[in-house]
């Protein structure tokens, strides 16, 4: 990744943060790529660049629902101008907030770790779904279901919505429930006049320092959401989707113990995860 004068103090599964001052830092979008809560050895090319250009569509987009971590400076505004040509296209300033230590996960249709527990006992983190749902179902209305921030390396954990208020608190649950409702909603109408449906998707929180409820991180992102195709979606099926599914699929058949290293994953499948990214992006900006 590209050296930066600015001191890094994170680095994650895909970003890293460096610090500008007390309350603003600059998130880099890298092209690394966690499958199975593992950081795969061979990066996807542009990958940083394409989310961070879909992440800041949604951001100004859904910007009158709540708001969000963005300063309104460019990285030209913080960086000699060599540094920041380099990450102009996968980089923003945003403010430095206190994130809510919960996965706020909506649900508008019925798959992965939602389907298992739903076929296990007729509900998703406590809530009561109808009898004779299948693989990619619509669900009634969009749900809540968030889950536990689990440390690098480990899997977040399925909750009920009492053990979100437990966590963060009766009042701020509720906030956060209404607006990531509220975002989905918003942004699924909008996804299905491009031919997307919005499956899932997963939104990161902070509070600013007024203790103002503020969005942050990634917003609806292949890597954050489920997205598929209109054209292809099928109740019943696992509709193929826009994201690093290829990797995932790959990996489930290479044999791999889900344990890191992980397999060199070879370059067809990292172009086709490359392709998927850009036709979702060109899809939703176009």
């Amino acid at each position: 990744m590209t050296q930066l004068s600015l001191k890094k103090i994170y680095s994650g599964k895909v970003r890293d943060l460096y610090e500008i001052d007390d309350q603003r830092m600059l998130m880099v979008a890298t092209d690394r790529l966690s499958a199975f809560d593992v950081i795969l050895d061979d990066p996807i090319p542009r990958k940083g660049e394409i989310l961070t250009q879909i992440s800041n569509f949604w951001f100004k987009k859904l910007a009158h629902i709540m708001p969000n971590h963005f300063t309104g400076e460019t990285v030209y505004d913080v960086l000699p101008k060599e540094e920041a040509d380099l990450v102009k296209d996968r980089a923003v300033v945003c403010n430095r907030l206190t994130p809510i230590k919960i996965e706020s996960i909506v649900r508008g249709y019925l798959t992965g770790s939602g389907l298992k527990d739903y076929k296990a006992t007729g509900t998703i983190c406590g809530l009561e779904l109808p009898e004779g749902l299948v693989e990619a179902s619509k669900l009634p209305e969009p749900i809540f279901t968030p889950s536990s921030k689990a440390a690098v390396g480990d899997h977040d954990i399925n909750i009920s919505y009492a053990e979100c208020e437990e966590l963060i608190g009766a009042e701020l649950a509720k906030q956060v429930k209404e607006k990531a409702i509220a975002l989905y909603k918003e942004a699924a109408e909008y996804a299905l006049t491009k031919g997307i449906i919005i499956c899932d998707t997963k939104f990161e929180f902070g509070l600013d320092e007024n203790g103002v409820l503020t969005l942050m991180d990634e917003v609806l992102t292949p890597d954050s959401s489920r997205f598929w195709s209109v054209a292809t979606y099928q109740e019943g099926t696992n509709p193929p989707s826009f994201d690093k599914q290829f990797v995932r699929d790959w990996l489930e058949n290479s044999g791999w113990n889900k344990q890191a290293p992980a397999p060199k994953v070879p370059a067809d499948v990292i172009q086709k995860t490359v392709d998927k990214y850009q036709e979702a992006l060109d899809l939703l900006t176009k």
